[in-house]
């Protein structure tokens, strides 16, 4: 169901993350939101960087606004997108390095490299009970943010399945890796569905396995197969929210995790079998390979393609015009009202600045506008491009 964007062609957003105010120095840690939020630094830094990020994105012209992940931690390369939910869910224990014989075989790389610091130096609870849930905060987080913004805010949150790619498990009530996922799939779902109940009409699940393993394994694998039912148990009931499936390639601190990176193998997986309305895809950063694979769609998409039209790993600030020939390539292949234009993946987590993500975000909804032109289609304001809102004109 489009419940934010069918009103819009070519509507312009973001992924999630966005950089932090460098006055932005609290972090949860663990703690619940409400303890966090006796404090009064933490109650006005947080608020205050809430109304930051909706507004940078609101200037830049976004058509979807995110809250930034602002409530995840500023750890070392972004731990706290997977760490948030397993810090507060029962049936974890402790804070550990992760040992060679459970972390995933994607996941290893040699000494001496940014990834192998980043794999390494993280630490994660172990599996030590029933997993049950308990509260994430997803509703008082995202009326929080849209109280702040008449434009939707877009909620995202990571897949249960890339967290138990890190766990190691110490029970006897597990026997094996699938139980874990699918009572992780169920507890999430209980606070998608929460999130849903607060007013949040777009929830973006970000990083289903599937591209990952049908890389590996293929797509009819058994692995695969309960992925994909893993992912749909982790979205049931959430038929009157728009449901976005974001996927990407890796982003710790900007890194790619991995370099086969097609999507050929999952295409049909995340068009047909995965619930959802909009599936986002990883384009700019790979020079839009596969995009040629949603022609033989073209005429029967029933979700909405987001394109990544600016890379989130590379510090150079795209023009709108560029953006613009991203879509029109996209376009080729697309029509425009089943066409999103987004960021390959977040700005935030040991990512760019701030003022590079502005105007990468900007360029987004200027190059959208571009091509809404001149297919004769509404723009959106964009205050960062009005000549009369600069912050230094030079007096005539």
């Amino acid at each position: 169901m489009f419940t934010a964007t069918a009103d819009f062609v070519l509507p312009a957003t973001v992924t999630g993350s966005w950089p932090r105010p460098r006055w932005f120095d609290v972090s949860m840690w663990g703690e619940p939101l409400d303890t966090c939020m006796m404090d009064v630094r933490f109650r006005e830094k947080f608020q205050d960087a809430l109304a930051v990020v909706v507004s940078d994105q609101e200037r830049a012209g976004l058509d979807l606004v995110t809250n930034g992940d602002y409530h995840c931690d500023e750890d070392f390369a972004g731990r706290s997108w997977h760490h948030y939910p397993i810090q507060r869910w029962a049936g974890f224990e402790g804070d550990h390095l992760q040992s060679e014989a459970t972390r995933s075989s994607w996941l290893k790389y040699p000494p001496g490299t940014l990834l192998h610091e980043i794999y390494t130096a993280w630490r994660w609870p172990r599996v030590t009970g029933k997993i049950e849930y308990r509260p994430l905060d997803y509703a008082k987080l995202f009326r929080m943010t849209q109280a702040k913004s008449r434009k939707p805010v877009k909620f995202g949150t990571c897949s249960s399945q890339v967290m138990s790619l890190f766990l190691d498990i110490h029970t006897e009530k597990y026997r094996d890796k699938r139980q874990v996922i699918w009572d992780m799939a169920e507890a999430m779902n209980k606070e998608l569905l929460a999130l849903r109940d607060a007013g949040c009409k777009v929830i973006q699940v970000e990083e289903p396995c599937f591209h990952f393993l049908a890389n590996s394994l293929g797509k009819d694998h058994e692995e695969v197969k309960f992925m994909v039912e893993a992912y749909n148990r982790e979205v049931a009931g959430l038929d009157d929210v728009e449901i976005w499936i974001h996927t990407c390639w890796g982003n710790p601190n900007m890194q790619r995790v991995m370099e086969d990176t097609s999507y050929a193998a999952s295409l049909e997986i995340y068009l047909g079998e995965a619930k959802g309305d909009v599936w986002t895809v990883e384009m700019k950063d790979r020079k839009f390979q596969d995009i040629e694979l949603f022609e033989r769609f073209k005429n029967n998409l029933d979700k909405k393609i987001a394109i990544g039209a600016v890379s989130h790993r590379t510090l150079q600030a795209d023009r709108p015009e560029e953006v613009a020939a991203e879509i029109r390539r996209a376009l080729k292949y697309i029509p425009p009202e089943r066409l999103i234009v987004s960021s390959d993946c977040g700005f935030g987590r040991q990512g760019c600045n701030r003022e590079i993500a502005f105007y990468k975000a900007s360029s987004i909804a200027q190059g959208a506008n571009i091509v809404r032109h001149e297919l004769g289609l509404p723009t959106t304001y964009v205050p960062a491009a009005d000549p009369g809102l600069q912050m230094d004109i030079v007096p005539q």
